[in-house]
This record gives C-alpha cells, structure tokens and sequence, in this order.
C-alpha cells in the first residue's frame, strides 16, 4: 500500500477507488482488511464497493464496502448484472465492536438487504451470515457465493 504526505496530510492511495484518501485510523483498517480480501481470500477487487452511497430514510450514508457478485440475469439489483453480497463494516482498531456497530451495519443493510454481514476493526471480524449465525474470521469469497 502506497502512502504520502500531501498538504501535511498523510494519506493512503485506495486501489479500489483510484484516488489519494486521508489515512485515517479506520481508513487504514478498511485498506488492510479489503487487500487481504482480495490477495488472501480470493475477492474480486472488481466486485468491490468502498464508501458505497445509500440513502437511509432522508439521510445520506455511506457503507465502508460492499462486496457484489456477478449475477446470470441482464441486470441485477445492482448494476450491470450485479447484486450486493456482503456488507462490510470497519472501524478503528480502538474501537471495540458492540452490538452498537452491527446495529449500524443492520440500518445499512436494511437498504441493500444483503445475506452475509462482516464487522473488522483490526482486531477482530465478526461474520454474520443470512442465517444470523455469527462467527470470527472472513470468509472465502467462493464461501459467500455458496451461501455459507
């Protein structure tokens, strides 16, 4: 992961948006956890969203990630025949994860209604699958797509 220092800002460059953004403690989480997606778990870097915009009620939130996958129809509930898979929400390793952070990634999903939830802050990952049965650790992206 490449760094700088930019208006005595520190920032880190985000592959997946193609752009410099401010290295903030949960920024910096949020980028080891998707290379580790991507490098370790078989994620397409494609079929992932970071900052997604969604609208909750009148207000305008933004999803850490969204991981999508492909879909055999011509199009999908998302776009370009694809649909929202897993949900993923990141916070600071400081910050503990609480029933207060999946209620946040729950208010999300209510919008995007994705089968598989993953909370990280670093530290931890908690795994939440459709069938609300929780775990630690991240699952394989052919895992996902089996529904497991």
């Amino acid at each position: 992961m490449r760094t700088r220092i930019n208006q005595n800002k520190e920032q880190i460059f985000c592959e997946f948006r193609h752009r410099w953004v401010r290295l903030t403690p949960e920024e910096w989480v949020r980028q080891q956890l998707l290379h580790h997606l991507v490098e370790q778990l078989d994620y397409p870097a494609s079929l992932i969203a970071v900052e997604q915009a969604i609208s909750v009620g009148e207000t305008k939130k933004r999803c850490d990630a969204v991981v999508y996958a492909k879909t055999s129809l011509p199009c999908g509930e998302g776009k370009g025949g694809v649909v929202p898979l897993m949900l993923i929400e990141c916070k600071a390793e400081t910050v503990p994860l609480t029933q207060k952070t999946l209620d946040q990634a729950l208010t999300y999903n209510r919008k995007l209604n994705v089968p598989h939830l993953l909370l990280y802050n670093g530290i931890q990952a908690i795994y939440v699958n459709g069938n609300n049965h929780q775990s630690s650790g991240c699952p394989r992206y052919a895992d996902l797509l089996r529904g497991q």
